[in-house]
Order: structure tokens, then sequence, then C-alpha cells
């Protein structure tokens, strides 16, 4: 057995595979993937576009759950135009993955989420709102993430993040970034404030902010 293969069949043990069936989109056709691990949080859907495993590193995108972006459209946040920008953008490239993580409000849960909005309305922006609560500007970890990456076969990627923080925790765990690729869609009057705020206080890369 190879030692790819050694590595492969170790990381089996930490994570499973619960199902995959085929997911075609408005983006194109892609196959979901349904990963779990051992801990309560973690679980994570991969959306596969493509033949993955040539020398070309896969366009990834690693996208922490957002209700109210993602599904109810707000507009406090950028979330639901990464998304979507991410599936299009990975459609076109011919090969990626998106992952999809249960980290909502970076991490610290969609009730706490809406607990720090309150705080935002009597103008808090999100950092500071995170630590009133007693929790870090951002508490997500990406370890789980480089699991199910290696568990389908990815050892290098080309990332679509604007945050270097995420690009330090893959290459930590031992996936290679190989390029980061910008995520940033256009940029409204409503959520350039909270943009400003995770360029200036989380050293996100974004243009024009």
């Amino acid at each position: 057995m190879t030692s790819k293969s050694n590595r492969r069949k170790k990381q089996s043990k930490k994570l499973r595979e619960v199902a995959q069936a085929a997911l075609p989109s408005k983006f194109g056709k892609f196959t979901i993937h349904g990963f779990a691990g051992k801990g309560p949080l973690e679980e994570a859907v991969a959306l596969v576009h493509g033949t993955i495993g040539g020398k070309r590193a896969p366009l990834v995108r690693i996208h922490s759950q957002c209700l109210t972006g993602d599904v109810l459209a707000s507009l406090r946040c950028d979330c639901r135009a990464q998304l979507e920008l991410s599936l299009k953008k990975i459609a076109r490239a011919g090969s990626g993955i998106l992952l999809y993580l249960p980290q909502e409000g970076r991490g610290i849960g969609l009730m706490n989420k809406l607990r720090a909005y309150e705080l935002q309305d009597g103008g808090m922006d999100t950092v500071e709102a995170n630590e009133k609560l007693g929790f870090a500007a951002d508490a997500r970890d990406y370890e789980f993430s480089t699991q199910v990456l290696k568990q389908l076969g990815v050892e290098k990627v080309r990332l679509l993040s604007n945050n270097p923080e995420k690009v330090r925790q893959l290459e930590a765990a031992g996936i290679k970034v190989v390029e980061r690729v910008p995520c940033q869609p256009r940029i409204s009057k409503i959520s350039r404030t909270y943009l400003q705020t995770k360029k200036d206080k989380m050293g996100h890369i974004l243009d024009g902010v």
C-alpha cells in the first residue's frame, strides 16, 4: 500500500462519508457528499463539480453556514453573494469543491449571532459584538475541512477566499494553497461597513472597501 493510501485509510477513521447524490443546480451539475466526524459540529457538505485529482489543483471554497444571508437573503453580510459567486466560478473552472460547514456567526452559533445583531443595531461592529458576548472575533476552525478535503483526495487547492487566516490554517493542517483566488462580490451600501470591519480588524484582503 502506498503512503498516500495509508494517509487516506488513517483519515477515514476520523470521519465517514454518509451519503452522496447528484445535485443539478442553476450553476451546473454537482455531486453532493455528506461527511460526519466524531464531534457534535463535525459535519460538512461537499459540492463537487467535475473530476478531482488531476495535476491542476481544484478551485475550492470553504463556506460557513449563514442562515440569514444564504437562505433569508440578508444584506447585512455578503455571505449569499459569496456563495453564489463561488458556485459560478467553480462551475466555470471545470472542476472544484464547495465545502459548506455549520459554523454560523463565525463559529458562535445562530442564537448568539442574533444576539450579536442586536448589539450591532446599538452601534457595535461585528467584532465588538462577538467580543462583548465573550467570543473571539472569529471562532472558526478549519481542521475538519482539511480532513474532508484529504478524504476527497485533495492535497493542494486554489482557494476562493479573502481570509489569510483560512489560508494559514489549511496549510498548517497539510493542505497546500497554491493560489488564493479573491471571492469578492459587488459591494452594497448596506454591507460596506461590515466589509470595512473585516478588512480593518480581521485582515481580510478586500479591494475597493
